[in-house]
């Protein structure tokens, strides 16, 4: 009877899941449209993100790779019992329960299968029983004396409960304490990832349900409630669903529970779960619906988006610039107020928690790294070395050992308990994963760089390959310092403004937003689809915010705290170039350090050589018939390596053998890309070759090297030094030309060009770090400098080096090369 009267309970209270949609379903609409419009003008401005130096294309794991899976002792909510179970765990990071193992290895369909999302994990019955507590409204607490009771009685010692805020609870138990911090470890790695499955993703869908729960939150005077979606789009909107239907269900169903308090609370966790499984059904049908009816709207939308893009781009400016003039002064004065003043204060907390976990994982990285090291000295058994390096890629998910390094942010949490007084931002929690997860991806991002840079040394002697460990990872750690300060840059610019723009918009909210009704007026009626106010408006305030929060992050890095790079200072930085050499991995995103190497055209040579002589981004540089030809960031400046021949590399089977190896033809091949080329203030260099024939020998194998920007490891105070050298490997100094000599740039020309680099780089060279030891990727064997097939054999990465050519002719009959000769005129500013 109790079951029949709770269902018709339910199902009526759950029809208020049809009203909710219909509410949502304006706000995703419109949200749709706008950021489907976004998604097409990123498109077309072919925006990147900044690369970082560590490479990011981590082969994916296969679908139902197992995390973890053990038999251990679970309450059964169905007979009320304890039960053997077999846990597995997979990397959809979902909790399924089986009868035994012999059900699971025969394919037997799970008994449970829980996703975690919004949970919280607790090894002590007592923790979890006061949240339980605040959770069940019991009507009948008042006048009840009742000795609060746990749940379930523990058959054993060692217990760790799974709390979810709509579902019952999980009850599993350990004999070991070692079992049970193990598997407590994997339920939150769990629900961090979970929690933050939607936010991370970069679909203009998804961000259009992110910014249609805001709007639609704050219609109804919430603001930063976005901190609240956890989990996938059907989960999330389910649970806003559940907090309006909540209200309703503790009214009409709690007082009719009899029995002791817990039975009470365990039927009202039941019964949460009931219709929280009923909204769930009810919501991924009708958002399903919705989602088909958006797409049908933006069928024909891309193509009158691109055609108007430029016209778009300008009315969204212009409406900008009107609501700008409107809310500057009140939003100004609510910043200076009451953002301004606890930025400071607020980071100060952010910094040294975060700091430290980011620290956790580098010294658990070099760690493992030098475990590796030391077997593999011990041992010299490369199949053995390759077992180590598998278990290094899977490092980021082994839980006990990370579980070490996130616990360096956890006291994020009680230094951030203010918060919730003064700027009603009660997620601190969330921020905490998220910084968790960054370790996470970082530790990854890692060790997938150190075992593709390791890769090409493996087949050598085991000597030289005990060597290259070691050097690789001094210079993945140089990586890792660099992404790093990049990193937690981005999580306190996250947070400062997650913290404190709900402030600024519930202060202005009253004001202003009734304005923006008569801005509707500026739009086009044909762009009426692709810009919103609102969403301009929100815009604005999050720039006025962000600013905010940028300059306090600067002044740390500029106090050098907590190892944070000052974006102010472009530092050389040339990991990258260390890992364009590389194979491009399968799967690699097109932004990517690899991909942009090897997607570079042969005519971007010029501007790559040109780019280790301080280059800047972006800057026009001489070219054919004295054009500018601008140097992008598709073409990174890559270095050649300084004592490369310690390592013994012999290059990568994958990389493209060169068309020719004449000098003639680089000669073509180098006018067409307009090298820049050097005028020596120095005279004629010693050990000119007698003939052209020697030349031709001599210059495949000939490259400039910056110090600066290819230091060996052991040089770290000389790498600051900014002269070029010229390693002994090319047998003789750079030689003059038939009309003069060939001339290189001085030391002050150099400099001169690093702070022109630094002027334009600007903001783009945030967190920039500090000059790198680059891997050596092409062959060094040949160490015998008048061998030319060896020094063919280097002309695969000939793209790496600055080629010194013999008056290269122009096509128009200008000479390009020559000491003698006309130098190309340059482009105006």
């Amino acid at each position: 009877l109790w079951s029949y009267f709770r269902a018709t309970r339910l199902q009526g209270k759950c029809g208020k899941t049809e009203a909710v949609l219909k509410n949502f379903s304006p706000y995703y609409k419109r949200q749709h449209a706008v950021a489907f419009c976004g998604h097409v003008r990123r498109q077309v401005e072919q925006q990147r993100e900044a690369a970082s130096q560590l490479l990011k294309a981590k082969p994916p794991l296969e679908p139902g790779t197992v995390l973890y899976e053990a038999e251990l002792t679970q309450f059964a909510e169905d007979i009320k019992k304890w039960k053997d179970r077999y846990i597995v765990v997979k990397n959809d990071f979902a909790v399924e329960s089986y009868e035994s193992r012999e059900a699971y290895q025969k394919g037997a369909a799970p008994r449970t299968r829980v996703l975690p999302v919004g949970g919280k994990v607790f090894t002590s019955q007592a923790e979890y029983s006061l949240l339980a507590d605040r959770h069940f409204p019991d009507p009948a607490a008042s006048g009840e004396k009742e000795t609060p009771q746990p749940l379930v009685a523990l058959p054993k010692e060692f217990p760790v409960v799974l709390w979810q805020p709509f579902l019952r609870h999980g009850f599993f138990c350990f004999a070991e304490a070692a079992a049970q911090k193990r598997f407590s470890a994997v339920l939150s790695d769990c629900i961090r990832r979970l929690n933050h499955d939607l936010t991370k993703q970069t679909t203009f869908e998804a961000q259009a349900f992110l910014a249609a729960v805001q709007f639609f939150h704050q219609e109804k005077g919430h603001y930063g409630s976005r901190e609240m979606i956890t989990g996938d789009e059907v989960q999330a909107l389910s649970s806003l669903v559940m907090e309006e239907l909540l209200p309703a269900l503790q009214a009409d169903l709690l007082p009719t529970m009899k029995g002791k308090r817990s039975d009470r609370k365990r039927a009202w966790f039941g019964l949460l779960e009931e219709a929280f499984h009923l909204v769930q059904r009810q919501v991924a049908e009708g958002l399903r619906g919705l989602k088909e009816e958006c797409r049908a709207l933006t069928e024909g939308l891309e193509g009158r988006v691109r055609a108007d893009m430029d016209q778009i781009a300008n009315s969204e400016d212009f409406l900008a610039g009107k609501i700008e003039a409107m809310v500057a002064q009140p939003a100004e004065q609510s910043c200076a107020e009451s953002v301004r003043p606890f930025l400071a204060s607020i980071l100060e907390e952010l910094l040294g928690p975060v700091s430290s976990g980011f620290g956790a994982v580098r010294s658990l990285f070099e760690e493992e790294v030098d475990a590796l090291g030391r077997s593999f000295q011990n041992t010299k058994d490369g199949d053995q070395l390759k077992e180590h390096l598998d278990g290094l890629l899977r490092l980021p998910l082994d839980a006990v050992k990370m579980e070490a390094c996130y616990r360096e942010a956890a006291p994020l949490q009680e230094q951030l308990q203010d918060l919730n007084s003064r700027f009603r931002f009660p997620h601190v929690d969330l921020v905490v994963q998220r910084a968790q997860n960054y370790m996470q991806e970082l530790m990854g991002n890692a060790a997938f760089t150190f075992t593709q840079l390791l890769a090409p040394h493996l087949q050598g002697e085991p000597a030289r390959a005990a060597a290259a460990i070691e050097k690789v990872k001094l210079r993945v750690l140089k990586q890792y310092d660099h992404d790093s300060s990049t990193v937690r840059r981005k999580i306190f610019q996250e947070a400062l403004v997650q913290i404190t723009l709900p402030t600024v918009q519930k202060a202005l909210a009253p004001t202003c937003k009734p304005e923006l009704q008569k801005f509707e007026q500026l739009i086009f009626a044909d762009h009426a689809h692709m810009i919103h106010v609102e969403n301009v408006y929100e815009d604005i305030l999050h720039q006025l915010v962000l600013r905010e929060a940028l300059k306090v992050i600067q002044e740390a890095a500029m106090q050098k705290k907590h190892n944070l790079f000052d974006d102010s200072v472009a530092l050389p930085s040339e990991s990258v170039s260390s890992l364009t050499d590389l194979k491009t991995p399968t799967g690699s995103k097109p932004a990517s350090p690899a991909r942009r190497a090897s997607a570079a055209s042969p005519g971007a040579l010029g501007s790559e050589g040109s780019g280790t002589s301080g280059q800047a981004e972006g800057q026009v540089q001489p070219g054919r018939n004295g054009q500018g030809a601008p140097v992008g960031p598709d073409h990174d400046a890559v270095a050649p390596v300084e004592g490369a021949a310690e390592l013994g590399t012999a290059g990568h089977p994958g990389d493209p053998e060169p068309a020719s190896g004449s000098l003639r033809e680089l000669r073509e091949l180098l006018a067409e890309s307009a090298p820049v080329v050097y005028q020596d203030t120095e005279g004629e260099a010693p050990g000119a070759p007698e003939n052209e024939e020697e030349e031709e020998e001599n210059a495949p194998g000939c490259t400039v090297h910056s110090e600066a920007t290819a230091p060996d490891v052991d040089q770290g105070a000389h790498s600051e030094a900014g002269g070029v050298e010229v390693p002994a490997a090319c047998g003789a100094d750079p030689q003059p030309g038939p009309e003069g000599p060939a001339q290189d740039p001085s030391e002050k020309d150099l400099q001169a060009r690093a702070s022109a680099q630094d002027a334009q780089e600007g903001g783009e060279a945030a967190g920039a770090g500090p000059s790198e030891d680059w891997l050596p990727m092409e062959s060094q064997g040949a160490q015998a400098a008048g061998s030319v097939g060896a020094e063919e054999a280097q002309v695969p990465g000939a793209h790496t080096a600055q080629w010194e050519v013999e008056a290269a002719p122009d096509p128009d009959g200008t000479e390009t090369g020559g000491g003698q000769g006309t130098p190309p005129e340059q482009p105006s500013e």
